[in-house]
């Protein structure tokens, strides 16, 4: 078996320096832009080599694959990251192996995650997941109820809210694509001026992250671009998981 990892270390740098190009033409500092590694569907090993490049933050997209990889990477330090649409039955290994929660979207999840924590007596950094994309497919809280919502998990000590993340829609017209990330930025700034700290916005994926960064990103979710094509696509892995990265 190949156990040549060279190459990744080159998709680091490339993919570095798009995100510091993609800043200046936008007139932004690329230190305010963050890169979330997404390491779903790639084995222990890339996932070490990844971790020599400095990557220490990983987004997964199933529980499952954090349970199963996280033993055989203990001696990493990495804080796993989830991402992907979550059901409530597994706030208890989220509770217990996550540092941080991408994709809270409603009330219930918040709860169970909320209960497991106390018990763990851990707490999370949350981001709001938002549905600004009308594809019936895309997970996230109906941008109309950001507001109420936000108002409720003030109840729940566990869950630090520190800002917005989201999927954009699947299109090949920049126009829709942006229209996305505009939105959640617009978004987070209502919410800010009500007198919430909101300070990240989770948004931006391999193909479409340029779009994200004009629009006011603070972290990019990248997996394709950093660790090459995965061996099937997400739908054969997780068919409820929309999107890519």
């Amino acid at each position: 078996m190949d156990t040549d990892t060279s190459w990744l270390a080159d998709n680091w740098a490339r993919l570095r320096q798009r995100v510091d190009a993609a800043c200046r033409e936008v007139g932004r500092d690329p230190s305010e832009v963050d890169i979330l590694p997404v390491s779903k569907t790639f084995g222990p090993e890339l996932i070490r080599a990844g971790v020599a490049l400095g990557m220490r933050r990983l987004g997964e997209n199933k529980v499952q694959e954090i349970r199963d990889k996280a033993p055989l990477l203990a001696d990493c330090g990495i804080d796993w990251v989830m991402i992907g649409h979550l059901q409530t039955n597994k706030a208890k290994d989220v509770a217990r192996l996550v540092s941080e929660v991408q994709s809270l979207d409603r009330l219930e999840l918040a709860e169970a995650l909320d209960r497991r924590l106390q018990h763990e007596g851990r707490a999370l950094d949350v981001l709001v997941q938002v549905k600004t994309s009308p594809e019936p497919s895309k997970y996230g809280l109906p941008p109309e109820q950001l507001a109420g919502f936000l108002n409720s998990l003030r109840r729940y000590d566990s869950l630090r809210v520190r800002g917005l993340m989201t999927l954009a829609i699947h299109s090949s017209e920049p126009v829709e694509v942006r229209g996305c990330f505009r939105l959640l930025r617009e978004l987070r700034d209502q919410a800010v001026a009500q007198g919430y700290d909101l300070t990240r916005l989770s948004m931006g994926m391999s193909g479409d992250f340029p779009l994200a960064i004009a629009e006011g990103a603070t972290e990019l979710r990248i997996g394709t671009a950093i660790f090459g094509k995965r061996p099937y696509p997400d739908s054969y892995y997780w068919p409820e998981s929309p999107g890519s990265s």
